[in-house]
């Protein structure tokens, strides 16, 4: 039932009108002697209409019009003036206010029901155009909404909550038929650096690109989804999952071959692939996103740019990583590590001049663990930053007492001291307070600064070619020597050995094993040495086990040698039982 609310100062008229309304029996009807309560009333009952008199004492027609429509819940509520005036400017006057019509004193009852009739079926009209119009914009607001939670906002590819989803469909219908899924995960190596260099604009750009020759490389069976800020999964339904899989990882790999030209500039990328099978990996969701992902770390773990199927046997590994990652963080505090030294001989005399430090980890579960095993972890979590510094203040401090060992040789052709040479990790070289703590190291073990010898890598020094070159020169202006380590492994560019200011260059043993039988090894590494002296560098080969390997470096004037052939790594102790003997190589 409509109701009505009827403000008239006039009982009589207010009554006639409140009479009509009763006996149609189609509205409650309320009734209002005066603007102030008819405002009052309007906001309690909220009316479906209101006829109102303009004239009337305190608070006319237009007043209660004004009133009602600067409150928001009866702004809306249709109204009808009632006036014995039918002059122009007073019927613009309200209509300018908002009202919806006018009746003419005296009214008629027809007259009136009609009016009523007219603005209830206008206003509900309205009212149905605008629930509609609202259950519209409603469904496209929750469209929208639905589209954004399962869909990346960047790439307009589904996200992980999207994946997960279309899994929990495909995997029982999956069952029921007896078919395999593939499921991929593509991590681009190395994007957070272009990201942090180009900015987010240029990585965002980027990672649309990448989307766009992911879904060139499947069908439209598959689904694309962007999981994770560099990271993508690929979900599909072939005939022969195992082989499709083969196929579209090493389609993406070929894709990333080719540059991206964003804003006009060319950046190249790799990527690091891993596959897991329904149901030979796992059964449910959980269990395939775990195993994609340990295939992920070993894919990481061999370098990147390359793709991985899981197997029980990768787990194994990452399980193992796992619980050294764990036991390396007390391997220090628990004097786990060990110090040992090869032994590094001048091939003019056969003296030993100095030695390489090498880390060994006496693992209480695995036993003796070589640097390979666990410094890439201590690298990827800091604590080779603690480890580091420990091997540093060993080795002065051994270094010391190896000393007075060699100063006290009358032998003419020992040098009157003995270096010790010590590989620095990428983080260790980049901290902005390294020569600040190898001086303090330096004064504290009371070590000549030319008895150590800082190797550092390709890889570590071109990061920041500026920053390195000065790093470089303030280890230099204190009297250490500064060695270029595995040389012929990396970029090997003439360029860096020209700015750099090295002392010495090593050769990787990768060049010297089997240098006789193999040619090209052999004219590398005489090129290499021929290279260095001209340069005015020393060379060191590492890795010698044979004397056919030692013969040729001999004859291609090698300046010293590290290897089997003479010793292999050995505790301090051996180290300096051999220096009070004086052993020597035989060249």
């Amino acid at each position: 039932m409509k109701k009505i609310l009827i403000i008239e100062d006039e009982e009589s008229i207010r009554e006639d009108i409140l009479e009509i309304l009763g006996n149609c029996n189609e509205f409650e009807a309320i009734g209002a002697e005066d603007g102030l309560m008819g405002v009052r009333l309007a906001k309690i009952h909220k009316p479906d209409l209101i006829i109102c008199d303009v004239t009337m004492p305190e608070l006319d027609g237009y007043g209660v019009l004004g009133a009602l429509r600067n409150e928001p819940s009866t702004s809306l509520i249709p109204f009808i003036f009632l006036t014995a005036r039918a002059d122009k400017s007073d019927i613009r006057r309200g209509m300018n206010l908002g009202a919806d019509d006018y009746l003419l004193k005296p009214i008629g009852q027809l007259e009136l029901l009609l009016a009523i009739s007219v603005r209830l079926a206008k206003q509900a009209a309205i009212e149905t155009h605008f629930r509609v119009h609202l259950n519209n914009a409603m469904q496209a607001t929750q469209d929208r909404l639905n589209y954004s939670l399962y869909h990346d906002s960047l790439t307009d590819l589904p996200n992980r909550l999207s994946l997960r989803e279309h899994l929990a469909r495909l995997l029982p219908q999956a069952q029921a038929e007896g078919k395999l899924i593939a499921v991929l995960l593509i991590d681009l190596d190395r994007f957070k650096r272009i990201n942090d260099i180009k900015g987010q604009v240029f990585g965002d750009n980027l990672l649309q690109t990448v989307a766009q020759r992911l879904l060139g490389c499947v069908t439209q069976n598959d689904v694309v989804a962007r999981t994770d800020a560099d990271e993508f999964a690929i979900i599909l339904n072939a005939v022969d999952p195992r082989g499709e899989a083969n196929n579209v990882a090493q389609s993406i790999l070929e894709e990333m071959t080719r540059s991206f030209v964003i804003d006009r500039q060319e950046v190249y990328l790799t990527a690091s692939i891993s596959v897991s099978l329904y149901p030979q990996d796992g059964r449910d969701i959980d269990s395939l996103f775990k195993q994609v992902n340990t295939a992920m770390s070993y894919a990481k773990q061999q370098g990147g740019n390359c793709y991985q199927f899981y197997t029980k046997d990768i787990e194994t590994d990452t399980d193992e990583q796992l619980a050294l990652e764990a036991s390396l963080h007390r391997a220090l505090e628990k004097n786990e590590f060990q110090v040992y030294y090869q032994p590094q001989i001048d091939l003019l005399t056969g003296v030993i001049i100095g030695a390489e430090a090498l880390l060994r980890w006496y693992h209480p579960e695995y036993g003796l663990l070589s640097p390979d095993k666990f410094i890439p972890l201590a690298e990827e979590n800091g604590a080779i930053i603690a480890i580091g510094e420990w091997v540093l203040s060993t080795v002065c401090s051994q270094a010391k007492e190896w000393q007075e060992i060699v100063s006290q040789s009358k032998d003419v052709n020992r040098q009157n001291y003995l270096k010790v040479a010590v590989n620095l990790s990428g983080r260790q070289f980049q901290q902005i307070n390294l020569t600040t703590k190898i001086i303090h190291l330096l004064e504290e073990t009371d070590l000549d600064p030319s008895c150590l010898e800082l190797e550092v890598t390709e890889g570590v020094i071109i990061r920041d070619i500026e920053a390195s070159i000065a790093k470089m020169r303030e280890l230099k202006a204190l009297g250490i020597q500064i060695s270029i380590d595995d040389f012929g492994t990396g970029y090997s560019s003439l360029s860096y050995l020209k700015q750099f200011p090295f002392d010495t260059l090593k050769i990787d043993q990768c060049f010297i094993r089997n240098m006789p039988s193999e040619p090209k090894n052999k004219a590398i590494a005489i090129a290499i040495i021929q290279m260095a002296h001209s340069l005015g560098l020393k060379v060191i080969a590492e890795g010698v086990e044979t004397r056919a390997e030692l013969e040729l470096l001999c004859q291609n004037q090698c300046d010293e040698i590290q290897g089997y052939v003479f010793s292999r790594p050995i505790p301090a102790e051996e180290f300096r039982r051999l220096l009070v003997s004086d052993r020597r190589l035989q060249v």
